[in-house]
């Protein structure tokens, strides 16, 4: 029944015992039925949904039989209407009602309705609905998280029949109809919720973070756009503005990263929809470019444009000694790597230091002077845990790191990368690792840290290896290897030959994350982060009559633009451009 059901062929796997379905573990769905709990995608890569999926919950006030009436009331409802559907219920009293459509249903338009039932049947849950890229729910036969399964309330011929003969496009537009009001009323309390409005931006200042909604989640303010017509060109007339191009968004689209935009060009057939694109995106860059004429382009803190010249100067006039000792200082964390155990905090020190020499690599110095929330962007750890970690870090026996100098004002701690004496000789016999120093690529904010360990083993050491060299070089444990392995398989990351393990070349990991959602969670941090410094920069303001470090380098620079340290570039620099 999965397949029959499922907005596209791919299944979440929970790991603990039903509590949860990261995105993580999810893979593509087989024939074979997962031991574990398993929920497959609502929606698919186009933004659409197959089935309309209710789930009604049983944890909901008036237990199993507020279920059993709410499930009744709603069968009564199909029935007037013509309507087929399938039952199963759950083993602590749950059920779940799917009604198989015909012709797919945007995502925009399925959540409306589901949610108009809510309101009519309290115990009706419609969160599944409610999320275009996580959405998901356990189908006939799944594990259930208290034991046995979900159980089919008819026969599974029967079932397979409503299937596979689904509901015509007239049924369900009665559907909607009879619950206009209801509809109607849904959309004005989601008018109530703010949408973000900022122009922050991802990837060097291409869309802002209320535009990157719409386009991935489909979410808009239909206080500002009156229609998903208005919505869908707003994305693009964004998109044209920042110098994209049409194959760029054809290729999110296709990608399934931007399921958001997809689903509002539903109206047309599959054969019209890339001509109805390539009309709006006509449109849409004569509009941008009429705006643009004469206009001022404000430089953006994410831009890269205020200190990139800075950076590469440095970098070109540096000491060439001063990068090969950062070089060395990479063999001596290879060296010693292992002795952060594959612990949580172990981890999570590893990707510190990783950070700080990563950020060394670009400045061209090894004294580095980034905030906790630049480390944290790139680590993927919290700031206040990168703080405790450098005090650790820096207080141990043989330390790789040495804290230089204290945070003033609106300047960062400064630490110096160190190498012990006891590992100088062989670190600088060690053959320099080529390629970049990466932290936490941010795919890997999803897939997690063990997998971008995994990866990077097999991207360094290259060709095929077994298990046991990939636990040698990671000094994670062979469970976790395993489990980590299995993770990128599901992603296309990694193949299994018949010589070991091997990297798949061809998926790229920039487009991965983007598709993961991970940018929109980078870009919100971000947001977030350039708001908190605001703060501590009027609180300083407050009590001090000159900030001179804030008028660097020139009394002219303007003030409403500087973030302080390396914290305003490092969203480009130390995660996006380190992507790939």
């Amino acid at each position: 029944m999965a397949p029959l059901i499922a907005g596209q062929p791919r299944v979440r796997i929970s790991k603990d015992a039903g509590k949860n379905y990261p995105q993580k573990f999810e893979r593509d769905l087989a024939s074979a039925r997962p031991i574990q709990p398993a929920a497959v995608l609502i929606y698919g890569r186009d933004g659409l949904c197959a089935t309309i999926c209710l789930d009604f919950d049983s944890s909901a006030a008036g237990g199993e039989a507020r279920v059993a009436a709410d499930v009744l009331a709603v069968q009564s409802w199909l029935f007037e209407h013509g309507a087929r559907w399938i039952e199963d219920q759950s083993p602590n009293g749950g059920r779940h009602v799917y009604i198989p459509l015909v012709e797919r249903m945007p995502f925009h338009q399925a959540r409306s309705l589901v949610e108009a039932l809510a309101s009519r049947y309290p115990s009706l849950d419609p969160t599944p609905h409610q999320n275009l890229r996580h959405g998901c729910i356990r189908t006939p036969g799944s594990t259930h998280k208290t034991g046995g399964a979900q159980k089919l309330e008819m026969s599974l011929k029967m079932a397979h029949n409503v299937a596979t003969e689904r509901n015509a496009f007239s049924t369900v537009n009665s559907l909607c109809d009879s619950l206009r009001i209801e509809i109607q009323a849904a959309n004005e309390r989601r008018e109530a919720v703010a949408v973000p409005a900022e122009t922050g931006s991802i990837e060097s200042g291409t869309l802002s973070l209320r535009i990157a909604l719409i386009a991935t989640q489909g979410i808009y303010d239909t206080g500002r756009y009156d229609s998903p017509s208005e919505a869908r060109m707003a994305v693009l007339v964004a998109c044209a503005a920042s110098g994209m191009k049409l194959t760029d968004v054809e290729r999110r689209i296709k990608q399934g990263a931007w399921p958001g935009l997809a689903q509002f060009y539903a109206r047309y057939s599959p054969t019209q929809r890339s001509s109805s694109m390539r009309r709006d995106w006509l449109k849409a860059t004569k509009f941008a470019a009429r705006e643009s004429q004469g206009q001022y382009v404000r430089k953006t803190n994410t831009s890269g444009l205020l200190t990139q010249g800075a950076r590469d100067q440095a970098v070109s006039s540096g000491s060439n000694s001063e990068h090969r000792f950062i070089r060395t200082w990479r063999s001596a964390l290879n060296l010693v790597e292992s002795r952060y155990q594959s612990s949580r905090a172990g981890l999570s020190r590893r990707l510190v230091l990783r950070a700080l020499g990563a950020g060394a690599h670009m400045t061209g110095s090894r004294v580095v002077e980034f905030g906790v929330r630049s480390l944290s962007i790139a680590s993927g750890v919290e700031p206040t845990t990168v703080a405790f970690h450098l005090r650790a870090l820096r207080n141990e026996k043989e330390p790789l790191i040495r804290h230089v100098g204290e945070a003033t004002g609106t300047t960062g701690d400064q630490y110096e990368l160190v190498i012990p004496p006891a590992l100088m000789e062989a670190a600088s016999n060690e053959t320099w690792q080529k390629g970049k120093l990466h932290s936490l690529r941010p795919a890997f904010r999803e897939l997690g840290v063990t997998a971008a360990f995994v990866y990077e083993a097999l991207e360094v050491l290259g060709g095929a290896l077994g298990v046991s060299e990939i636990k040698s070089k990671t000094g994670l444990s062979r469970s976790t290897v395993h489990e980590a392995l299995e993770v990128l398989a599901a992603w296309d990351l990694a193949e299994r030959t018949k010589q070991g393990w091997a990297l798949v070349t061809s998926t790229n990991l920039s487009s991965l994350a983007e598709s993961l959602g991970v940018l929109d969670l980078v870009l919100s941090q971000v947001l977030l982060y350039r708001e908190q410094r605001a703060q501590w920069r009027a609180w300083l303001a407050e009590r001090i009559n000159r900030l001179p470090q804030l008028l660097e380098p020139d009394e002219d620079y303007p003030f409403e633009l500087f973030s302080g340290p390396p914290d305003d570039w490092s969203l480009s620099d130390m995660a996006f451009r380190t992507a790939s």
